[in-house]
């Protein structure tokens, strides 16, 4: 399968997620994320689930994941598995400083009509089954189509591991799409005290952006306890933590900021896993 095909595969298989975002997330939930020495291991699973990180859905493809070192050069992902539910493998922390694991996937999706038929771009519900075709790209359209309607779909999906004392060299925005930029590290979250996080859309502040953040355990208890909350001016979000555990936080953005032809929507997603200590 061409390169380009995985990204598109795997981008509309994300960006799905969006629209069915009351019944089904997706999520990266690392065995731990602050580590003492260089010696340690990170077991993560990946997931997409009604609960949050309860395995009851399908799994998080492993195909895009990417490890990245404290010093930005790619790391190793070891002993990937995908079973029913979920994927699993693990990460060395062989080096201080602190890591990202996670994806970056991009793509373009919709529809046209040829002869009054229509068709799709982009595939639906992830990658095809056995003896399907692949899904049809921007590239397959013909001249004579009608009805062309394209939207870029772009979508982050990274946890943050510290071993030793936390860096930043990971957090270095690429100046594309939607992007977390940390004013309180990811990795130095207590229950009780405020934390502050930046987003950036093409490298310039995101105000006015929807941030949800949901606590784990979903399953055990009757109200998601969602906190909704919006970006300011500068792009920059507050969250003060209720109590430690594991924490989902989730945003989203729409523009019209298109580059590829045709197109006329762009639809921008974040997600992070992150876990908030005990004072």
């Amino acid at each position: 399968m061409k390169p380009f095909t995985v990204r598109l595969l795997a981008a509309a298989a994300l960006l799905a997620t969006p629209a069915m975002l009351s019944a089904h997330r997706m999520w990266l939930l690392p065995s731990g994320t602050v580590f003492s020495g260089t010696d340690s291991w990170v077991t993560i699973d990946a997931a997409v689930s009604n609960d949050l990180f309860f395995f009851d859905h399908q799994p998080l493809r492993l195909d895009g994941m990417k490890v990245w070192q404290p010093d930005g050069t790619p790391g190793q992902l070891q002993n990937g598995a995908t079973g029913r539910y979920r994927s699993v493998f693990d990460v060395q922390l062989d080096k201080p400083g602190t890591w990202k694991v996670g994806t970056a996937m991009s793509g373009v999706m919709g529809s046209f009509k040829v002869d009054g038929v229509e068709k799709r771009v982009g595939g639906r519900g992830g990658p095809p089954r056995p003896g399907q075709p692949a899904p049809l790209t921007v590239a397959d359209i013909p001249a004579n189509a009608t009805d062309v309607k394209l939207t870029e779909t772009s979508s982050r999906n990274e946890v943050f591991l510290t071993a030793g004392a936390p860096t930043t060299t990971v957090f270095a925005p690429t100046g594309k799409g939607l992007e977390f930029a940390p004013v309180t590290h990811p990795d130095e979250l207590i229950a009780g005290e405020a934390a502050k996080f930046r987003f950036l859309i093409d490298g310039k502040p995101a105000a006015g952006l929807k941030v949800t953040v949901i606590p784990g355990g979903k399953r055990y208890r009757n109200d998601e306890n969602a906190m909704t909350l919006t970006t300011g001016g500068d792009g920059v979000v507050s969250v003060t933590w209720p109590a430690a555990g594991m924490y989902w936080l989730n945003a989203t953005a729409t523009d019209a900021k298109t580059t590829t032809p045709r197109a006329t929507e762009r639809r921008m997603s974040y997600v992070t896993t992150l876990e908030v200590l005990t004072p």
